[in-house]
């Protein structure tokens, strides 16, 4: 539904979807206008949902005015970051019901892009952050006394800002309306000036974005759970304590969470990054990976919408024995 020129033009971003790749390839013009037609109701309603629970989380830490703990200061971050990120949605949803026709001027297509792009990111260093931070209370309670101060957590969800930032400079200095004649739209799209462009913007998102936490969210997590078993199991032994299961159920939920939201956006990324470098080249799969990419997109948004409820709403009820609670 494209022209072939616009496999120099990648736009699977964060903020904006891929464009349909090419027009030698055999159309499928009804699974668009169905996307054009369903998808932004979708997100504005991720958008209407995240604004709600983020800014319920913010209300409830922020609004007593009172010095927030440890796991307090990460969880407040973390809604903030998603705050932020759903706010740029509705320029997405009016971009795909406009048929990638970008209506806002370039300015805002640099603005919206690259704080997306670096809530993104935000977001997802403050999961593996509150990951680390449980890790060390629930597994390491002692060692955790004296190093749990406010001041590091702090710190941290600084330096996770201004990496989130950095990392989203190209994207503000790339992204550009270009006139695409084929399909007589003005898209708001990334434009690489070298090849090697793909390379980097892969390894930047499939790699540090997703496998690096990934792993690292796993790490902490299983070493999470082993811990709690061997306390439920000490407990039991003792005098018939009770199970562990919900904070079981939590840490198992925070994982497939995770996986659920964000592995399908970065399967399709990277065919489309094997699209853009020519690497596929059959029509199927770069149709597949264009519709797959707005799909993925939709899972990837939800994720703004369940961080509250996983991290604070369903956390907050599981506890442990002579513990902390899950979330701190």
């Amino acid at each position: 539904m494209a022209s072939q020129a616009l496999l120099e033009l990648p736009s699977s971003n964060q903020s904006q979807p891929t464009l349909p790749n090419d027009t030698s390839c055999a159309e499928t013009p009804e699974a668009w206008d169905l996307l054009y037609r369903v998808l932004p109701g979708f997100v504005i309603t991720i958008c209407f949902f995240g604004l709600l629970g983020n800014l319920l989380v913010l209300s409830i830490f922020l609004l007593p005015r009172r010095r927030l703990n440890v796991a307090e200061i990460y969880l407040a971050n973390l809604a903030a970051s998603d705050l932020v990120f759903v706010l740029g949605l509705p320029f997405w949803a009016e971009n795909i019901g406009n048929r990638f026709d970008w209506p806002f001027g370039a300015d805002l297509c640099r603005v919206v892009s690259g704080v997306i792009k670096a809530n993104l990111f935000i977001s997802i260093f403050l999961v593996v952050a509150i990951s680390q931070d449980r890790y060390r209370v629930l597994v390491h309670p002692m060692a955790s006394r004296g190093c749990r101060r406010r001041r590091q957590a702090q710190a941290t969800c600084v330096l996770i800002w201004v990496a989130g930032a950095l990392l989203s400079v190209p994207t503000f200095l790339l992204r550009s309306v270009k006139v695409v004649p084929d399909l007589n739209i003005s898209a708001c799209i990334l434009w690489f000036p070298h090849e090697a462009w793909h390379f980097a913007r892969i390894v930047e998102l499939n790699v540090l974005c997703f496998l690096l936490p990934l792993a690292a969210i796993l790490f902490f997590n299983y070493h999470i759970l082993a811990s709690v078993r061997r306390r439920e199991e000490a407990s039991r032994a003792r005098c018939g304590g009770p199970k562990g299961g919900k904070t079981a159920a939590l840490i198992l939920t925070l994982v497939a969470a995770f996986l659920v939201c964000w592995a399908p956006y970065h399967f399709f990324a990277f065919l489309d990054f094997l699209v853009q470098v020519r690497a596929i080249q059959d029509c199927f799969w770069k149709e597949v990976t264009d519709l797959g990419l707005q799909l993925a997109n939709f899972f990837a948004f939800i994720n703004s919408c369940l961080n509250p409820v996983i991290y604070v709403f369903v956390g907050s009820l599981a506890t442990l024995p002579s513990t902390p609670t899950v979330i701190g």
